[in-house]
């Protein structure tokens, strides 16, 4: 079954693909979805950060509101190169997870193989002490992605 947070992305989600962005009030969508405006600010924070392709811009104070634009890179190789930089020396799982997830989203690799890069970049699978293991998880993450430049 489905969570708050899935219903709230989805919806989010939909309406973004009508028009490109959207413009809301977090008390609104707060009370349309019956949850805490905090519920709201963990799906933007989780689900619509720039990793995964999305901007957000927060106004607050009376009238405030939450806009949010979907970024479309220019090709395939825009997109790879924005990844890459997104990766410093040390990457945090839920990062490189949401690197993953825009990568599939944008069609740019297949289910399988977003589940084989999870795989490889998973906390159990890297054990290791911490910040090794966000070094460890960087490498192996911009390996990959240098890789799919010469995927085709």
């Amino acid at each position: 079954m489905r969570n708050i947070s899935d219903i709230i992305e989805e919806h989010i989600k939909k309406i973004i693909g009508n028009y490109g962005e959207i413009e809301i009030k977090r008390s609104e969508l707060a009370d349309k979805f019956q949850c805490v405006p905090s519920q709201i600010n963990y799906v933007l924070k989780t689900r619509f950060s720039i990793e995964r392709g999305y901007v957000v811009e927060s106004k607050r104070g009376g009238g405030g509101y939450i806009r949010i634009v979907k970024v479309t890179p220019i090709n395939e190789m825009e997109l790879i190169d924005q990844m890459v930089e997104f990766i410093d020396d040390r990457i945090t799982q839920s990062r490189s997870q949401a690197i993953i997830i825009r990568l599939f989203e944008e069609g740019l690799i297949t289910k399988r193989e977003a589940k084989l890069m999870m795989s490889a970049i998973d906390r159990s699978v890297l054990d290791l002490s911490i910040p090794l293991r966000d070094e460890v998880r960087a490498n192996i993450l911009r390996a990959m992605l240098h890789a799919l430049r010469y995927k085709k």
